[in-house]
């Protein structure tokens, strides 16, 4: 009867933490497509978004970090220390395990550059973060290649509902900027909703029971403020 051992352990390991991270690293992109201009979500604050967005990106890097550790020193395969990092140079599958160092550097690129966001210019920030979203497709292109698991079976559902969660997070996100107001009628459109707003100030006080002073009479001239008669 064959039992786990310590190499097929690691096989084991290797493949599951895969699983995991691409799970993972798919609800760090849904929910960063998701997220509007004012870092909010539908029924969420702002701090419990960006903190839900942070701990799944710590908890997909420590699952990443340990995938690519076992898949390393797995004697099945024979990946090399260099290849972790330096794409197609790797004997075991060169492309397939390119494709998983591109979307590692990938994610490596988008954590230095989330440590030193203060440091940054906020549009070099930001072009990285987004080229960071490149990660997930090289990612899951590197899964189906490296692992036929992924092609069968339960982890097929896997694959399934990963594209189909991104894609769908993508096309909301593509639908709602073109529903959006352009950016030179942002400030036009702002200035008509204040106006609205301030024309109904009054309708709402005059609701909730406030003073609301009598109409001068222009006969007997301007009314009192204070008594309501009319001045004379």
């Amino acid at each position: 009867m064959n039992g786990i051992t310590h190499a097929t352990a690691l096989w084991y390991a290797s493949r599951a933490t895969g699983v995991v991270s691409l799970v993972l690293l798919t609800l760090v992109v849904v929910l960063g497509v998701l997220v509007n201009r004012q870092g909010r979500l539908p029924g969420l604050p702002s701090f419990a978004v960006t903190g839900l967005h942070r701990s799944l990106s710590l908890v997909a890097v420590v699952f990443l970090a340990v995938h690519v550790i076992t898949a390393v020193v797995d004697p099945f395969v024979t990946i090399g220390a260099a290849a972790i990092l330096i794409p197609f140079v790797s004997p075991y599958l060169p492309f397939w395990t390119g494709l998983g160092a591109v979307a590692l550097d990938l994610v490596i690129a988008l954590i230095v550059t989330s440590l030193a966001r203060g440091r940054m210019p906020r549009r070099a920030w930001r072009w990285v973060h987004w080229l960071a979203y490149a990660a997930w497709p090289v990612a899951f292109a590197h899964g189906l290649g490296v692992s036929t698991d992924m092609l069968s079976g339960g982890l097929r559902v896997v694959a399934i509902g990963s594209a189909l969660a991104v894609g769908g997070a993508v096309l909301w996100r593509v639908s709602q900027a073109m529903k959006a107001t352009p950016r030179p009628e942002r400030a036009a459109s702002e200035l008509v909703r204040s106006e609205r707003r301030a024309r109904r100030q009054p309708a709402r006080h005059h609701r909730r029971g406030g003073p609301v002073s009598p109409p001068d009479d222009p006969a007997c001239g301007p009314r009192n403020p204070v008594t309501g008669a009319a001045a004379r």
